[in-house]
């Protein structure tokens, strides 16, 4: 499972604190306008595109970004 919790949003951009079954060691940096995803250490792995397509999903439905999301197989 991984777990995503928005911790800052500002006009162009949203950053999420994320990681494996709730421990959110991992910070990763969308630009609202392009959807650029950019996870600080660099690493785009299943981790990642996991929790953005939940949240691009949640923001397709509600037009804004959420609070949170959880990607579990």
């Amino acid at each position: 499972m991984v777990t995503g919790r928005k911790v800052a949003e500002t006009p162009t951009t949203v950053r999420y604190e994320f990681g494996f079954d709730e421990e959110f060691d991992r910070v990763l940096t969308i630009d609202k306008e392009t959807w650029d995803v950019k996870p600080e250490d660099g690493r785009v792995d299943a981790a990642v595109g996991a929790i953005v397509s939940k949240i691009k999903g949640a923001w397709r439905e509600r037009g804004e970004f959420p609070p949170g999301a959880i990607f579990a197989s």
